[in-house]
């Protein structure tokens, strides 16, 4: 340790700090000239490219602000053409209803005008069968009663001979 009390690592004298001096002017001027200038463009470039970027940010900002416009815009009209169309559907529908009740109705109509007619007929026929039937039957009776009353007695034998022979003179 005795050794090391005597060092001092720097010794300030006039010539060192005379040629420190110029050596420090020297590297200020290199580093102004081949670093500074450099840095300083990088950072003015990078400076101005940030500023570049906000005011794209910002554009684009503006832009995304009109196009939320604009699609609040068209999907009002969206919802007022979907409401319109909703609305047309819908007459559309209770028109279709109403006329296929209109034409239920008349088909129902002419059905039971159709199914009355037809019964009136079949009734008219069945009405005209059964006359027929009994005046057949009646005849059919009348008949078997003058047989039997014209076989029993000889003067209504005698008036029918007459009677056919007038009718074979004629």
């Amino acid at each position: 340790m005795i050794f090391l009390a005597g060092f001092a690592p720097f010794q300030p004298t006039p010539g060192l700090a005379l040629w420190s001096l110029v050596i420090f002017c020297l590297f200020w001027w290199l580093m102004s000239k081949y670093a500074f200038k450099p840095m300083m463009e990088g950072l003015k470039t990078r400076e101005d490219n940030i500023k570049n970027a906000l005011a794209e940010a910002d554009k684009a900002r503006e832009e995304m602000a009109n196009l939320k416009a604009e699609n609040e815009t068209i999907l009002a009209q969206a919802r007022e053409e979907r409401a319109a169309m909703l609305k047309e559907a819908k007459e559309a529908k209770a028109n279709i209803i109403s006329e296929a009740k209109d034409k239920a109705k008349e088909d129902a109509q002419r059905i039971m005008t159709s199914a009355k007619l037809e019964i009136d007929n079949e009734k008219k026929a069945a009405l005209t069968e059964v006359k027929n039937k009994v005046g057949l039957m009646a005849t059919e009776l009348a008949e078997k009663i003058i047989k039997k009353e014209l076989a029993a007695s000889p003067e209504h034998n005698s008036f029918v001979n007459k009677l056919v022979d007038e009718l074979n003179l004629n």
